[in-house]
């Protein structure tokens, strides 16, 4: 702690001038902790069905595994890293959460599939889509600075198309911080970062295009694994869901759930399921699940695999509804 500056010895009788008075310099606040510790569809992006419910509703520090507070120059925003400088950029938002969002590679019997996650605390707890490590024999994770993890299945979610995973050794890690879903409005900017096309740390934006879309897909967690593998499809090869009472993306089967989605037009691309939606504080709202995929007819000989401006994500509030349930290893 700075201490204030004292004054030494005599000084000599006029017309010597009188020094000023020092002042006592404030002391430094010391610096809160920075956030620890802190995403894909399987081949395509997929759908994830967020029913609210299930578990109890942590806090969001709890949930995250970080204090707030402030580091260096940079003042944090909203318990964020956002700069107070880079408040609402999206080069700002990239900066302080790309850290917290992973690679995911699963294998399954039905072949290899790419897909995106977010960290949730600095050991290593990750939220990603349930078709994304469903039937998975073994998990990699990449993390932003190349640093390559197994991983293990803690909890899964088919209703809700949710899944947690354990990183092994892991440690240090940058925790996201989780945000308020329903606080998003039709219209606000908002950023997706994931790995489409196994492109790590891509970042696109956009904005919220519409709240609480009713979007049905399947439970069947073997539905739609393996699909072109290798992070591969062929146009229509999305994630199969329902919106509208049209099927879109293929057939999503008898066995269906519904979930009230966010929709955004910030582009989403295979290899983006399970990856973030963040407002411009830095928080996450959302996690990516799925797009629209043009069938080979409609793209008329384009690249009929790419996104089109129709993405959906999980709210965030329905996977900190579902993380107890997770962290208990529930499986379904």
């Amino acid at each position: 702690m700075t201490e204030p500056f004292r004054q030494h010895g005599e000084y000599p009788p006029p017309p010597a001038f009188e020094p000023p008075q020092a002042t006592a310099a404030p002391p430094h606040a010391r610096s809160g902790r920075r956030a620890r510790g802190p995403v894909a569809l399987l081949a395509a992006v997929a759908l994830a069905a967020a029913a609210v419910g299930g578990g109890t509703a942590y806090a969001v520090q709890t949930l995250t595994g970080h204090d707030t507070g402030t580091g260096g120059g940079a003042k944090n925003v909203n318990g964020t890293s956002v700069s107070t400088g880079s408040k609402g950029t999206v080069a700002g938002v990239a900066s302080a959460v790309s850290p917290s969002i992973v690679e995911i590679n699963a294998t399954t019997g039905a072949g290899k599939s790419t897909g995106s996650g977010v960290i949730v605390t600095s050991d290593g707890e990750i939220v990603t889509n349930n078709h994304v490590v469903s039937g998975a024999s073994e998990i990699t994770v990449r993390t932003s600075d190349g640093k390559s993890y197994r991983a293990k299945t803690v909890g899964t979610d088919s209703k809700k198309d949710l899944a947690l995973i354990k990183l092994e050794g892991a440690s240090g890690l940058k925790a996201a911080s989780l945000g308020d879903s329903d606080d998003v409005q039709v219209g606000q900017e908002v950023v997706a970062i994931g790995s489409p096309e196994g492109l790590t740390g891509t970042v696109t934006s956009g904005i919220i295009s519409a709240l609480d879309r009713d979007v049905t897909v399947s439970a069947d967690p073997g539905r739609g694994q393996g699909q072109g593998g290798d992070g591969q499809q062929g146009p229509g090869d999305g994630w199969p869901f329902e919106f509208g009472g049209e099927q879109f993306n293929g057939d999503t089967g008898s066995s269906k759930t519904t979930y009230k989605a966010l929709q955004t037009d910030a582009s989403l691309n295979p290899g983006n399921s399970g990856g973030a939606l963040i407002d411009m504080d830095g928080n996450i709202i959302g996690i990516n699940s799925a797009m629209y995929s043009p069938s080979s007819a409609e793209s008329a000989g384009a690249s009929g695999s790419g996104s089109v401006g129709l993405g959906f994500a999980i709210p965030i509030n329905t996977v900190k509804g579902d993380l107890a349930k997770l962290r208990a290893g529930a499986t379904g």
